[in-house]
Formats: structure tokens, C-alpha cells, sequence
């Protein structure tokens, strides 16, 4: 079928028109949709993907089939405002938290609430159920992909859920680690320490070990043992 789509913003000056016409099969969906303004302006490849697609003016989303006869409008996020920082990484090398706060700060802020966490040369076998008592070492394994995407899950929820949070740094280290290094850090950043700060960076790593698909794997001089947890996800957790 054929279709008529409205271009707004730099979409538009890369086209050089406000509306584009493409032919498109009955069963294409807003990604196949990206994937044919790329082709047919290929100055747009790099921009397109971050682009917003509505359908008939309601924002639509990359599985959604486009229908027939629909008003399609593509258009770049919406501006205003001063852009809020998330950093969202899965690293095999150290990070420097030094490094890291100077980026989720704002001109406004006055408090950073982070949880950094480090490999344990010893465990509680009482509260660490299957753990080695001696840990010479730490292996992390990460269903990369997927854990990334999860990872910016967390990031909005604490959104939603603390909408004066400023900045957010959700960090992983994956790979073997030694006793003492540093696996993780989750940071938020906010006006002053009553902006949900706290209640952020402890609902992140909760929320971390409970959808991001990240394993560890303990090791000592003899054994080693994969440690895995008990929260089973629903459909809520999507």
C-alpha cells in the first residue's frame, strides 16, 4: 500500500520536504517503517532510529503495524527543558566514580545518593545460600543485549517513580573480579537530599537483581559455584 508520512524538525530539512511518500507492504511495522525512510534518505541512517513515530496522533512503537489510511507523522523527541542524564553501562574494565558523579549533575544539584558495591572476600554462608565461604574470585556473566535494555528499564522507573530525580548512573562490571573490586555503582542525583535520592538508588539495585539478566559465578582455590537468585518475572516486569 501506499503511504504519506509527515516529517517535522531535522527529518525534514535531511528530506527536504514536510511530507514523504513510500510504498510499503500491508504488513510493515513502525521499525520496517524506520528502516524505509533510512533507505530512501540515507542522510537519515544514524538519526532515525531515535525518532518518534505517531499513528493517527497517538506516539506509536516499533512492533505496531501500520494501518491503512492513518495519519503517520515522524518527528525527533520533543524539546525543552534541560536534558536529564542517565548513564547506563556494561563494562569488563574498572570505572572511576570520580569520573562518572561530574556527568549526572546538574547546576541545581546539591545531593548524589549512590550505592557502589564490591566483590566480598568472604561470605555469610547463612545469608548467601549456595555461596563459597572463601571467594578468590568473581566471575560476572551478562545476557548483554538484553541487560543493557533492562538496565534503562530501571532508569525509568526511578523516573516515574521519583520525577525530581536529576541524573542516574546505573554501571555493571562484568568479567573476573578480585576481592575488593568494585561490581557495581547506581548513583542518583537531585536537588537536595528530600528529592528521592535515596529511595531511587535503593529501589535501583533492588530492581537490578531482580530483571537484569546478570549472573555471577564464585570461585576459591578448589570450587566454584554459580550463585542465582529466586525472583521469577511477570508480565509486569516488561
Amino acid at each position: 500500500m501506499k503511504i504519506s508520512v509527515l516529517l517535522f524538525a531535522n527529518i525534514k530539512e535531511y528530506a527536504g520536504t514536510n511530507m514523504l511518500s513510500l510504498d510499503i507492504q500491508d504488513t510493515c511495522t513502525v521499525q520496517d517503517l524506520k528502516d524505509a525512510i533510512a533507505r530512501e534518505i540515507p542522510e537519515t541512517k544514524n538519526l532515525i532510529q531515535t525518532t518518534i513515530v505517531s499513528i493517527n496522533h497517538e506516539f506509536a512503537f516499533p512492533e505496531d503495524i501500520i494501518p491503512p489510511d492513518a495519519e503517520i507523522a515522524v518527528f525527533p523527541p520533543v524539546s525543552g527543558g534541560q536534558k536529564k542524564p542517565n548513564i547506563i553501562k556494561l563494562t569488563d574494565k574498572d570505572f572511576q566514580i570520580d569520573k562518572l558523579i561530574p556527568q549526572i549533575v546538574g547546576p541545581t544539584n546539591g545531593a548524589i545518593c549512590m550505592f557502589s558495591g564490591v566483590v566480598r572476600e568472604f561470605n555469610s554462608i547463612d545469608n548467601n545460600a549456595g555461596s563459597l565461604e572463601h571467594v578468590t574470585n568473581l566471575i560476572y556473566e551478562a545476557y548483554e543485549p538484553m541487560a543493557t535494555n533492562k538496565m534503562c528499564q530501571v532508569a525509568s522507573e526511578i523516573r516515574s517513580k521519583w520525577p525530581n530525580i536529576f541524573g542516574i548512573a546505573i554501571i555493571q562490571r562484568i568479567g573476573e573480579l578480585e576481592p575488593s573490586q568494585k561490581t557495581i555503582m547506581i548513583a542518583c542525583t537531585g536537588a537536595h537530599r528530600n528529592s528521592g535520592v535515596f529511595e531511587a538508588a535503593r529501589y535501583g539495585i533492588d530492581r537490578l537483581k531482580e530483571i537484569v539478566p546478570i549472573w555471577k559465578k564464585e570461585l576459591d582455590k578448589s570450587n566454584s559455584a554459580w550463585i542465582q537468585g529466586t525472583y521469577i518475572p511477570n508480565k509486569n516486569d516488561n
